[in-house]
């Protein structure tokens, strides 16, 4: 008699669902999150239904163009509406958890996101895709940490004054580009100092080597892929994996069908053996306790078969069939997630 393999918890690297609510022009858009909606990804039933037990919470900032300028880059917006943006969607993440009768909890540690997960509510980690709304001088930061803050992108697919965000090319490395500013080089340091998590996806090559040679953290890409199965100018190459395994960190796979593909193309029919592809890669090149899944939900375009957070059980069962045992699927699904910003954040 076969027996029904136990479902697997998924915290995950990244999603969008915060800029999602803020957009959806609804009435009530956290109601619309703890009842269910019929667009996105994720909200609480569709989580419950996946096993989606938790994940970083995006705060992202959109270019106020989606036209790029002359060198193929986005505009950053201005520091204060960034920063009004960031209040806006930070009010979404607490109000989440204040009115959602403990089925969405805000963690600051891994003890927290142990204990939400043990009890059945969804973890929620404040993380920011993008500083434009912190200036040089850094003071919105501690006052962004003191709120919950506890991992950061310095950067999106556009420059700032932190850093130089690689622009999305196809067919391309992540090679454009220069690295830190002074100002950024400040940042990292400040990171360290407040047990931040630095985000490297997103990051032009040049920046992510500054940060290795700088940051006393692992090294942590959210939701990026594998430059040898994608050569997306997003995607990692095989000497920014292996310098992410010697510094203990990880990688969080990307569900986005264009940063999966050997040809690049949005097309939703992309299997989903092809993030078992990613995952395997990984996994097999810098071993399988520096991989897990970055979702980028809300964010991206995903395979259709997996659809939305109900849809996990779907990808851990490729997963299954590509040769990952329940160990292994435990680890990528969430525990190799809380190892790492256990370290990071010292407890």
């Amino acid at each position: 008699m076969s027996s029904i393999p136990a479902a697997i918890p998924v915290f995950d690297g990244h999603n969008d669902v915060l800029l999602r609510m803020r957009r959806a022009g609804q009435a009530d858009p956290v109601q619309g999150f703890l009842d269910g909606e019929a667009t996105g990804h994720i909200d609480l039933p569709r989580s419950r239904a996946g096993h989606l037990a938790g994940g970083l919470c995006a705060i992202f900032i959109p270019p106020p163009s989606m036209r790029p300028d002359a060198n193929g880059d986005f505009l950053a917006p201005a520091q204060a509406d960034a920063l009004n943006e960031t209040m806006a969607m930070t009010r979404l993440l607490f109000e989440l958890e204040s009115r959602s009768q403990g089925a969405v909890t805000v963690c600051r540690s891994a003890a927290a996101i142990r204990a939400a997960m043990n009890a059945g509510s969804f973890a929620a980690v404040f993380h920011i895709e993008g500083l434009e709304m912190v200036g040089a001088d850094l003071d919105a930061l501690y006052l962004l940490h003191q709120a919950g803050l506890r991992t950061l992108g310095p950067v999106w697919s556009r420059p700032n004054i932190f850093a130089y965000g690689v622009p999305f090319r196809f067919g391309s490395t992540p090679d454009i580009g220069p690295g830190l500013t002074e100002a950024g080089r400040a940042l990292v340091r400040a990171c360290n100092d407040l047990k931040i998590m630095i985000d490297l996806s997103h990051m032009n090559e040049q920046g992510f080597w500054d940060v290795a040679g700088l940051s006393q953290a692992p090294l942590v890409a959210s939701h990026s892929n594998v430059h040898s199965l994608c050569p997306h100018s997003r995607n990692l190459t095989d000497r920014q994996l292996d310098a992410i395994r010697d510094s203990r960190g990880l990688v969080g796979i990307n569900f986005g069908v264009l940063f999966l593909r050997d040809d690049g193309a949005r097309n939703g029919d992309t299997p989903l053996s092809k993030i078992a592809d990613h995952v395997a890669y990984v996994a097999d090149r810098i071993g399988i306790q520096h991989v897990a899944l970055g979702s980028d939900f809300d964010g991206t375009t995903v395979p259709k078969e997996l659809g939305d957070a109900a849809g996990l059980p779907r990808l851990i069962e490729a997963l299954r069939q590509r040769g990952f045992d329940d160990a292994a699927l435990a680890a990528i699904g969430h525990g190799n997630w809380i190892d790492v910003l256990e370290r990071t954040w010292g407890g």
